[in-house]
C-alpha cells in the first residue's frame, strides 16, 4: 500500500502543514506546483528533501487559482488546461531532476480533481497533458471517475486512492467540503478506516451504509488539525495490521 500526501502547499512567507514532518512518514509526495500554492523557493526544497528521504514525488496539477487555494471550479478552455498542466509538471520536474529524482506520476488537486470525476471535455484534457509528457507516468484519482476511465483508454497506468480523513457519499465520491462532517478529525478512527481499506473491508459513508474503496493509495492530508499525528497512527496501524508500505511508483 501507498502513503500519499499534499506537499509544498505554502506560498512565500505563508506555510502549510509541515513537510518535513510528514516526509517521515508517507511513501509519496503530491507537490504543489505553484498554480494553486508552493513556489520555487518551496518546490527545490521538497523535492531535495523528498529525494533524500525516498519518498517518491508526484506532480499535484490545479487550477490556475493561488487565492482559492484551487479549492474553485474554473471553466477554463479544455487546450489551455492541458498546456496547463503541462508547465506544472514541467516546473517541478525541473527541480525534481536537480534533486537526483524525476516526476513519477500525476495527481490532480482540489477543485480540478473532483471536477473531472464527470467532466469529460476538462478529465480528457488533463489526460492529454500527461500523454504529452510521458505515457509512463502513472495517474492518480478517484476509482469511477472520467479521468482515470479516459486515462486508461488512453494507455496510461491508472491508480486508485483512497482518502483517509474525508467523508464519502453512498457511490464512492468525497462529501462536499462546504457540507458538515466532510473532513474527520478522530485519528484512531481514521486509522480503523484505513486498516479496513487496505485489507478489502468495508468501511461506513456517510449515511451509514457499507463501501468497498479498494485504493491502491491512501491520502493523508497535510492541512487538516493533528495532521501529522494523524499520519503516524495510520503508518502504525498499517505496518501493525502487516501492512507493506511502499510507493506505488518506485
Amino acid at each position: 500500500m501507498d502513503l500519499n500526501s499534499d506537499l509544498g502547499e505554502g506560498f512565500g512567507q505563508w506555510t502549510l502543514g509541515d513537510d518535513d514532518a510528514l516526509l517521515g512518514v508517507v511513501t509519496s509526495a503530491n507537490v504543489a506546483c505553484g498554480f494553486h500554492a508552493g513556489d520555487p523557493v518551496i518546490l527545490r526544497r521538497v523535492c531535495d528533501r523528498a529525494a533524500a528521504a525516498g519518498v517518491a514525488i508526484g506532480a499535484q496539477v490545479g487550477y490556475r487559482d493561488l487565492a482559492g487555494f484551487g479549492r474553485r471550479f474554473v471553466d477554463v478552455e479544455p487546450d489551455a488546461l492541458t498546456q496547463d498542466v503541462l508547465y506544472q509538471v514541467g516546473a517541478l520536474e525541473a527541480f525534481a531532476r536537480v534533486a537526483g529524482t524525476r516526476v513519477r506520476y500525476v495527481k490532480p488537486h482540489g477543485a480540478l480533481y473532483n471536477a473531472i470525476v464527470a467532466h469529460e471535455e476538462q478529465a480528457a484534457a488533463v489526460v492529454r497533458a500527461v500523454v504529452d509528457y510521458d505515457r509512463t507516468l502513472p495517474v492518480l484519482g478517484l476509482p469511477g471517475s472520467a479521468w482515470l476511465r479516459l486515462a486508461a483508454e488512453a494507455g496510461l497506468t491508472v491508480v486508485a486512492e483512497a482518502f483517509a480523513d474525508r467523508a464519502y457519499t453512498p457511490e464512492g465520491t468525497l462529501v462536499s467540503r462546504r457540507l458538515p462532517g466532510a473532513v474527520l478529525h478522530d485519528a484512531g478512527e481514521i486509522a480503523r478506516r484505513c486498516v479496513a481499506m487496505a485489507t478489502g473491508e468495508p468501511v461506513s459513508d456517510v449515511e451509514g451504509g457499507s463501501l468497498h474503496l479498494r485504493p491502491a493509495s491512501i491520502c493523508v492530508h497535510g492541512d487538516t488539525p493533528g495532521a501529522v499525528e494523524i499520519a503516524r497512527q495510520v503508518r502504525r496501524a498499517l505496518t501493525d495490521a502487516g501492512v507493506e508500505l511502499a510507493p506505488f511508483a518506485p
